[in-house]
């Protein structure tokens, strides 16, 4: 069963170097989200973000063309400073991101499990979902080191 289920995720683990903290809040906060979100070339808008379980999130990705994607999510699990899962819709998926302290630095493990594996592979190839998780991280960790040392940084331009 568990090799089943890895079939049909998209997922990355990554230590960056800032503290639990920090990572929390550029994970929960609109404000933060805005400047990583989304792939290389792409800006994000959010119109709403409940963090609270039952609570929806509304997110629109602007693509570089122009295209506008809007986005909706649930959250089902929210653990402050340990877990986020939410539950995306169209295509339907269910991310859990989880926080492990490791000193100053802060290690996420992110995944994204579809319904099913030939839905994973449909994401993948139209969506390039998982070269577009891999620069979220990017962006992350660019836009973290900015604010560990104190620049100024926007991921969208």
């Amino acid at each position: 069963m568990m090799e089943e289920a890895e079939s049909r995720k998209v997922r990355i683990t990554h230590t960056f170097k800032a503290p639990i903290s920090l990572m929390w809040e550029v994970w929960t906060r609109p404000e933060h989200l805005v400047h990583w979100w989304g792939p290389n070339g792409f800006t994000s808008t959010i119109e709403k973000m409940d963090l609270t379980e039952g609570g929806e999130w509304r997110m629109t990705l602007q693509g570089p063309g122009g295209t506008n994607y809007p986005n909706r999510s649930i959250f089902k699990e929210i653990t402050s400073l340990k877990k986020i899962v939410f539950e995306h819709f169209n295509p339907h998926f269910i991310t859990t991101v989880i926080f492990e302290s490791k000193g100053e630095e802060t290690q996420v493990d992110w995944s994204l499990l579809f319904d099913t594996a030939e839905m994973r592979d449909i994401v993948v190839k139209a969506h390039k979902a998982d070269e577009g998780q891999k620069q979220n991280v990017y962006k992350l960790e660019s836009y973290l080191f900015g604010l560990v040392n104190g620049l100024n940084v926007n991921m969208n331009e």
